[in-house]
This record gives structure tokens, sequence and C-alpha cells, in this order.
């Protein structure tokens, strides 16, 4: 089958999409060609898709390197209900489950294995060894940088583990948050060849900011919200007194 068309089929089966997003099919073709890729994409520009789709395509189980329990749940949950066999390693599981997910690594069964830095590094020295991969993925990257926002020293030891593996994964960094420095920590610490760093931009066509100022601030808020009717949104406010004071006065009205 042509390898195009096999995307394209993979896409609309599981994700339910006709077309891929830009960039998405180079990422793609990366990983399936084997090239180490760090991919700096906004929120809601469809990274996952950028890791998630070669890992059907390819044979093995695909680590997923994830910060936070709440982040892998979501992704399981969806990959699951659309048939694509999923897993989280992670403390939130009884014994027994993950027990069952260690066993469907090895056997071939699962295809993505969500798994946080730190789990990753207790389960490295029997799980990772009798399993086949097929790529490895850092998501939230920026959190392998000294100089990111969100630092966690545990991910500073994923090259370490990438290590220990008999045929070296691909490997996919990415994040929607990175300076240039913390963009050159992130391929400096994975091994990550400088030109296989794929930039979309960070504009989103669906996105404004617009300043309004010397308005009454109630009057305005009243207005919009005449405006918008049946529309939902959020208000913020910078603190907790204002935030109860806006509440009472949308209450009144």
């Amino acid at each position: 089958m042509n390898e195009k068309y096999q995307m394209i089929q993979t896409l609309k089966t599981y994700f339910g999409y006709d077309s891929f997003r830009p960039l998405q099919e180079e990422i793609i073709n990366n990983l399936i060609s084997k090239k180490d890729s760090l991919v700096l994409m906004p929120t809601g520009g469809g990274k996952s898709i950028c890791y998630q789709l070669p890992a059907l395509l390819l044979e093995g189980t695909a680590i997923v390197i994830s910060p936070l329990i709440s982040l892998m749940k979501d992704q399981v949950e969806t990959l699951r209900a659309n048939g694509i066999p999923a897993g989280a390693l992670n403390s939130s599981n009884d014994e027994t489950e993950n027990a069952n997910l260690r066993r469907a690594c090895i056997s071939g069964q699962l295809k993505l294995l969500y798994i946080s830095p730190e789990k990753l590094l207790s389960e490295a020295d029997y799980l990772l060894r009798d399993m086949t991969l097929s790529l490895f993925a850092v998501d939230e990257a920026h959190c392998i940088s000294q100089w990111g926002h969100d630092f966690r020293p545990s991910y500073l030891r994923l090259a370490e583990i990438i290590d220990q593996f008999q045929q070296q994964p691909t490997v996919i960094a990415l994040t929607a948050t990175a300076t240039p420095q913390v963009a050159e920590d992130i391929v400096k610490q994975l091994r990550i060849p400088s030109e296989n760093e794929i930039k979309t931009g960070f504009a989103r066509e669906n996105l404004s900011f617009q300043v309004v100022k010397d308005q009454n601030r109630d009057v305005f808020l009243l207005e919009y919200l005449k405006m918008n009717t049946g529309q939902s949104g959020i208000i913020y406010a910078s603190t907790r007194k204002e935030v109860e004071r806006i509440y009472h006065l949308l209450e009144s009205k």
C-alpha cells in the first residue's frame, strides 16, 4: 500500500480528519524515516497526532513521557475511545493494572504507553529491556530544560534511559512553550540534530487580542455579554474578592 495513502487512511480511521494540519505530515515522515525531531507547535496545533499516528504504523509500542497523570488520563481515554490500544503506567493504578500493562507492552499488544519520567526510571531495568519500542516521545519537552518554567530534574536522565535500549529509538520532543534558549537545551539534552527542529509558529488564526481602555468595566462586561448571548467564555479577574464581586453582579442581572 502507498505510504502516503496509508497515513491518510489511518488519520481518517482513527482521528476523523481528511487531511493533515501544517507540518504534521513532515513531522510524521521524519519519525517513520527514523529522524529525531524537536517540534515547537502551539496548544491545539495537533502535536499529539505527530507521534500517535506513526505509533500505529510502526511495529512495537511507543513510549510517551508525560509530566502529569491528568494529561496521561485524558490522552489514554481519547485514544481508547478511538479504538487505539493505549495505557498509562503510573501510581494512580493498582498493581494488577500496572502488571497487565507491562505484559501488554512486552507482548506487543499496546501501541502507546504513557509514563512519567520518574516512573520510567524505576521501570527501566526490566520493562524497557523486554519490549519492542517503536518510538520515544517526550511531551511537554520544556520540562527537560533548566531554563524552562516547568523544569523537572528527572527529565535530565532521559538520554541515559534512551541509551539503555539495544536499538536506539527514534526520539521526538514536543512543546508549545520554548524560548530559543530552552529549545537549544532540549536538542542538546536529547542529542537531536539542530536542523531537525520544526517550528509551526505560534500565531492562532482563531484567536485575537484587543485592549479596551477608558471604559466602565461593569458596563462594558454587561454589554459584551448581551452582544454574545448564548455563547460561552471565561472572565478573568486578579483577585478572589473581585471574582466574587463580578459573580454577584452577574447573578443580579
